[in-house]
Formats: structure tokens, sequence, C-alpha cells
């Protein structure tokens, strides 16, 4: 299961308490203060990590806890410190405060890691000549972790245009391929290795018209083609589900435009794909006439022109 979006409680240690302690022996009368300082409570501290891919194990966790740090004693021993708690995310992850909105931090680095909630100071022991004192709360919050993929490609398309069929034919990713919509539910992250280079491709659940607004939950899945730095638009041109290619791909535009102007904004690479179709010659002269830019025509099923298109993906990267 592909999990993106979760809210999570966290809650830092709270700081030890000061000790209040008196050195006495047989030649002093009055003791002497050796309270020791409490110790710090443990931070809470989320961390990506290029090993995961999901968010899923939040869906069984939703809180997370530091432990307190350990109380002063005698003979000025200060307590120990809390050890902190790591969180790990996958690569991508954005954190954000749920009553602020505020964005914390943007992981999309492997390693790159935030404190997102301090523990609390220890107390002081009375060897500072003061009466002690109790450790400070550890912070609390509610975060929102919003899963963002991170890919140098992103393929979008209609629902069955064959960008499944493309990702199993160009890769080691064997999404599930069937002669149905939305057979892709989640995205896909496949890594393509051609002439001792690599480079990672992000499939995409089909789009629709309102995609941008919620429809076939379209916002979820648009946003991990934010990151890319190239789309692959694919488009059917053969017409095989009655639709139209060329008002597919002013449809597809037009939902990346009113998403985000920024992503409508990234270069595109067409592929017209099952040219092995009836029709789909025809249609690929029509689709030139009108859109007037460079179109790659490729059969994705029974693999041709696929050479050719990597060679676009390289040179565009």
């Amino acid at each position: 299961m592909f999990i993106d979006n979760v809210k999570i409680y966290v809650k830092a240690g709270d700081g030890g308490k000061g000790c209040r302690s008196f050195y006495r022996d047989k030649y002093r009368r009055k003791g002497i203060p050796d309270g020791g300082d409490g110790g710090k409570g443990a931070d809470i501290i989320i961390k990506a990590d290029r090993n995961l891919h999901t968010l899923l194990d939040f869906k069984y966790q939703h809180h997370f806890i530091g432990k307190d740090g350990a109380d002063g004693a005698g003979k000025n021993k200060k307590g120990k410190d809390a050890e902190p708690v790591i969180i790990r995310v996958p690569v991508g992850t954005m954190v954000k405060d749920t009553y602020t909105n505020c964005i914390l931090a943007d992981l999309d680095k492997d390693g790159q890691a935030v404190i997102v909630a301090y523990g609390g100071k220890g107390g002081k022991g009375n060897q500072h000549r003061i009466e002690p004192t109790c450790g400070q709360k550890g912070e609390e919050r509610q975060l929102i972790l919003d899963l963002k993929l991170i890919a140098d490609i992103g393929l979008i398309g209609f629902p069955n245009v064959g960008k499944s069929t493309l990702i199993s034919a160009i890769s080691n990713a064997h999404p599930l391929i069937a002669n149905y919509p939305f057979t892709t539910k989640s995205p896909v992250l496949a890594v393509v290795e051609e002439d001792e280079r690599s480079f990672v491709i992000a499939d995409i659940p089909g789009l629709i018209e309102g995609s941008w607004q919620g429809k076939g939950l379209g916002d979820r899945f648009l946003r991990h083609i934010e990151r890319t730095k190239l789309l692959v638009h694919m488009i059917d041109i053969s017409g095989s589900q009655g639709r139209n290619p060329i008002q597919d791909y002013k449809i597809i535009n037009k939902e990346l435009s009113n998403y985000s102007k920024e992503v409508a904004r990234k270069p595109q690479i067409i592929v017209a794909n099952k040219m092995d179709l009836e029709g789909a010659e025809k249609n690929l002269e029509e689709f030139k006439k009108v859109i007037k830019k460079k179109v790659y025509p490729i059969s994705a099923l029974k693999r041709e022109g696929l050479k050719e298109l990597l060679d676009a993906f390289k040179k565009r990267l």
C-alpha cells in the first residue's frame, strides 16, 4: 500500500530534576551542597532514508514520545541525557506543523534530518548554591508528513495509454498491466539504466479532466511530479478507447496549468503510443499538424521506437 500523507504527534522528553544533596563527614558540621543537575530530555528527530518509499508505517503508529532525562544525584552527579528519538521517512518528505501550516523541513536528500521537538533542559542541582529546580518540559507538536516522490522524469497521461507498459519495457519494474483504466492506483518509481547512465522515472496513475480539483484523486497524484526535471506526456495515438488524441493532449496540459504554473512550465517530451494499432498513422499526422511539436511515435507493447525515445530522455536530462 502506498501512503503519502499522514498526521503524527510528537512529544520530546522532559528534563530530569535537579538533586538536593549535602556532603558531610566527621570534620564538617555544615554540609556542602553537592546535588547534581538533571539530564536533558530526548529530542525528536525526523531523518530522510533512501531505503524507504512510503509512509505506510505511520498508518499504524501515530505517537512518538521521547524519554525524560535522568534526575541528578549527590556527589555532583549529573543525570544522564535521554537518547534522541529518530523517525525515519522517505527522501522527499515535507514536514509541516499542523496548527501553523509552517513548513519545518523539506527532506529531499538522503540522511538530511531536522529536530522537530526539543527535549527539555535538566533542572539545576543545589551544587550551584540554589534551591534545586525541576527540568523543563519537552516540546510537543502535531505534524503532517507529506511525501512527494523524487524522480528525474514524470510520466503523465490519461488512464490506459500504456504508461505502465512503457515502464516495464525500459526498466526492471513490473507494475500491474491490464486493459482497463486506473490499473495503476499509486505512483511507481523505476530506475532506467542506459549506456552506463541511470535515471529515475515516476509513473503516476492516470489523470482525468478535473484532476487538479481532486477528481479521481488527481491532485494527490500530480504533486508527485513537482520535483521532476522532465515530463513525458503519453498519448494513445490510436484512439483505441474512443478518445481524441488532440483533445487528450490539451486537457492534460490544462490540468497541469490549473494545478501549478511551475509544473506546467516543465519541459515535455510527447510520446505517441500504440502505433501498432489501426488508425494510429493517420491520427499521428493529424496530431502533428495541430500540435506542431516534436513527437516520438512508439509501440511500448512491441518495444518499437524505444531507442530513439531513451536517447531523447538522456539528451533532455
